[in-house]
């Protein structure tokens, strides 16, 4: 199917390898809801003419469970347009989470279907419905099977394609679809031979999966909406990226904030010699925000942090420290080490990255005085001051 899928995409996407485009994005998701439109439609009429011809409540049900899927393929068509809408006084980010938000409708609607449908299997379990078996309505529902087979796989594709929570949504709720519709056409071929009620018990099996996909769903779109961890390899693209430019010998302090699918903005703090002029180290992270910025794809701003790289004596003191405060759990990084006086007895500042697990005031204040024993065991004329700061990535 995927040579289908590409063709299909080649010839109703404008340059469609453009993925991170915004107006490439919503010709993506112009077209996967066209086809859920168009199928859907083709179902539902379908099922409707069927649904009536057997005075059959399952196939009706599921008639108008196609109704609301191609009401969905609407949505989703204009939830790209309204995501692709500019930045404004309101929303200087623009709206690209209006992805996430119809994700989160999408959950919603499939924890109704699997709530309904629930309701309905067990309804049929207690209060069996004899449906008389009809070859030609068995075959027109055997036919509406594959169509919802291929929107699944094709909505799923565009998903994966751009990366977008709207169409995975679609793809798992047409997934569902898969399965209401295979226990229609399933229950309509066994009261050719019985009239045991089977598609109730399959029925229930089914819902719990619908409404495990819907909570699965849910989850996830919830979790950037409310902020997850970024992804690993961005967080190591953006590391890498920086630490390519001369004078930046070191990072830390990265944050990321999501604003939709392809839209990100990132903070970092870039360590740099501190007897390079500050013109010249300017111009350096100037050209890293700007290049790397276009590489990645998203708005990055980077601060400079002054170093002492000069210094054997400030090095090798820097490394036993380091070592000394790593042998303590929760502490992931140490960075920014300065030494303040030139007598024996001298202050080392620095800040440490502790996990996200260690989020109590007692284990921080438990950490610091661990650090500050650790300080004195190197030297106990040494005083430190530590900042804490939390693991965004």
């Amino acid at each position: 199917m995927k040579l289908v899928f590409d063709f299909m995409i080649r010839s109703f996407v404008k340059n469609h390898e453009e993925v991170n485009s915004e107006k490439v994005r919503e010709a993506y998701g112009w077209l996967g809801g066209t086809v859920g439109i168009i199928i859907n439609s083709t179902i539902l009429i379908i099922e409707l003419v069927i649904g009536l011809f057997l005075n059959s409540i399952a196939v009706m049900a599921d008639a108008v469970h196609n109704l609301t899927d191609a009401v969905s393929s609407l949505v989703t068509i204009i939830s790209f347009r309204l995501a692709n809408r500019p930045a404004d006084d309101e929303h200087p980010f623009g709206h690209g989470r209006v992805e996430y938000i119809t994700a989160l409708i999408f959950s919603a609607a499939i924890f109704v279907v699997g709530y309904e449908f629930a309701r309905s299997s067990i309804t049929r379990v207690l209060h069996p419905i004899e449906i008389p078996f009809n070859l030609i309505s068995f075959i027109m529902m055997l036919f509406a099977l594959p169509l919802q087979i291929f929107l699944n796989r094709f909505t799923n594709y565009l998903g994966k394609k751009i990366n977008s929570a709207a169409l995975k949504a679609s793809a798992v709720e047409s997934f569902t679809d898969i399965l209401v519709l295979s226990m229609v056409v399933l229950s309509l071929l066994v009261t050719r031979f019985t009239s045991f009620p089977i598609d109730g018990y399959v029925g229930i099996i089914v819902s719990i999966f619908i409404l495990h996909s819907g909570y699965g769903l849910a989850k996830e779109t919830l979790d950037t909406l409310l902020g997850k961890a970024p992804d690993k390899e961005l967080v190591n693209n953006i590391s890498s990226a920086i630490l390519s430019y001369p004078y930046i010998v070191g990072v830390h302090d990265l944050v990321i904030h999501n604003y939709g699918p392809g839209r990100h903005m990132a903070s970092i703090h870039a360590e740099v010699p501190y007897d390079i002029p500050v013109m010249e180290l300017h111009d350096i992270i100037d050209k890293a925000e700007k290049e790397v910025g276009e590489l990645l794809n998203l708005y990055i701003i980077i601060h400079m942090d002054p170093v002492k790289t000069d210094s054997p004596d400030v090095i090798l003191l820097k490394e036993k420290v380091k070592q000394a405060i790593l042998t303590i759990e929760g502490i992931l990084s140490m960075h920014d080490f300065r030494v303040v006086g030139e007598s024996e007895a001298k202050t080392l500042i620095f800040d440490v990255v502790i996990a996200k697990s260690v989020s109590g005031t007692r284990d921080r204040e438990n950490i610091l005085h661990q650090i500050e024993g650790k300080v004195s065991q190197i030297s106990p004329k040494y005083k430190c001051i530590v900042t804490i700061d939390l693991e965004y990535t």
